[in-house]
């Protein structure tokens, strides 16, 4: 038997009838023989809740005294489990990020995890007991607190079991495992029992909400194996580990989607080598993530140059890419709010060719136009009107043989 870190989200701890059934969950994994860490977000709400108070009172709160604010909602958390489990028969202790001394740089509400030291807490497992660790919090080498941002209970166990070199990192959430699409949009998505870390980073980055990017890529470095349950029903869930690519690997594994898509395009520039460094220089120094880009020489020393952005940043990257055209002379700049990205993923694609000619035939046939096209070794991605997205999922979800057999007598 070995180590084994449980992550819990805020719906899984959201009452405490559902604290007593984790507790429940902890006490059988540890009776298997296990010693076990586990890592909780605050419950269901509590995080928004605390937000709101604050923003009552100054909307441009500090966001070092907001790391400190938000980060009690976990400290509620794991006192309240760690009772729990001490009802329930089990030698259990509870620790805050800063117990646990896990390191991080100084970016209030975002910050990256530098180091985890593991002292204190393989002390406690060497005593026998059940660790239970505040997710999404740490403390910089000022001394202040911190908290990781989006998905930063997930990272957390990601780096406690890289740190204690743990033999799975299992992350519980309402859904029992990561699926070939989303099962509310697709009801044949079927769950995966393994996917390699090279398709999770895929999923997750192009619109999967299974699991956060930062915290797949946290575990593919450190080869942690992860695996998605739920905390609502039994089951094996879907494991995420690396594995050899092999003859029997399915060419397509699922299908991602994303609606907070934006397309802008800056038409006319000049077609100068250090033009796209001037026209995507601006909004890159906003702090605006800039994905598919295509640039389409027009053959009169001009060029058109187009690129989405998430749909939040659409208006300021615009306002942005207008004051470009203005200072490089381009004719204009053109957006899009109303698209969508579709992307096929899978580890088989590399040795199947074709695949591609596959999607875009089916999209074809849908009468579904492609506005963009970006491809990698494992995935290809295609941007269209948002109105044909759940047509075009559905489609291709089909037409790879991704749908679950229906169930006898149904």
């Amino acid at each position: 038997m070995g180590v084994i870190v449980q992550k819990y989200g805020g719906t899984s701890v959201g009452t405490l009838e559902r604290i007593e059934a984790v507790a429940e969950r902890v006490k059988r994994t540890k009776e298997q023989g296990h010693d076990v860490v586990v890592v909780v977000s605050a419950m269901s709400g509590e995080t928004n809740r605390l937000i709101g108070m604050a923003k009552e009172l100054d909307l441009d709160a500090s966001r070092r005294e907001m790391d400190v604010l938000v980060s009690t909602g976990e400290q509620v958390t794991i006192a309240l489990l760690t009772i729990a489990l001490h009802k329930a028969g089990v030698d259990a202790v509870s620790m805050t990020g800063d117990q646990m001394r896990m390191k991080t740089d100084s970016s209030h509400s975002k910050a990256r995890i530098l180091d985890v030291e593991t002292d204190n807490l393989k002390q406690h497992i060497a005593e026998g007991k059940v660790v239970v660790v505040a997710g999404f919090q740490g403390r910089d080498e000022l001394n202040n607190i911190t908290t990781l941002g989006r998905g930063g209970s997930d990272t957390s166990a990601v780096a406690v079991a890289a740190a204690l070199k743990a033999d799975e990192c299992q992350i519980y959430t309402d859904v029992d495992g990561v699926y070939t699409t989303d099962p509310r949009m697709v009801p044949q998505a079927r769950r995966l029992d393994t996917i390699t870390f090279e398709e999770m980073l895929e999923m997750a980055s192009l619109g999967a909400k299974v699991l956060q990017i930062r915290s797949v890529e946290f575990a593919g470095k450190y080869s942690v194996p992860l695996r998605v349950l739920s905390s609502f029903k039994e089951g094996s869930g879907t494991l995420i580990s690396y594995e050899e690519v092999n003859m029997e690997s399915p060419v397509v594994s699922g299908i991602a989607f994303n609606r907070d898509e934006a397309r802008l395009t800056i038409c006319g520039v000049p077609d100068e080598p250090s033009m796209a460094a001037r026209v995507l220089s601006p909004i890159g120094d906003a702090g605006i993530d800039i994905d598919m880009i295509v640039q389409n020489t027009l053959g009169d020393g001009k060029a058109d140059f187009t690129f989405t952005v998430h749909r939040d940043d659409y208006r300021r990257a615009t306002e942005l890419l207008t004051a470009v055209a203005k200072e490089v002379g381009a004719k204009g700049v053109q957006g899009d709010e109303h698209i969508a990205k579709v992307s096929i993923v899978g580890v088989g694609m590399w040795n199947h060719p074709g695949v591609a000619k596959t999607m875009f035939e089916v999209l074809g046939r849908e009468n579904i136009n492609m506005h963009q096209i970006s491809t990698s070794e494992i995935k290809v991605s295609v941007l269209i009107d948002e109105k044909y997205l759940e047509l075009a999922v559905r489609s291709l979800h089909t037409a790879f043989g991704l749908d679950a057999e229906p169930e006898e007598g149904k």
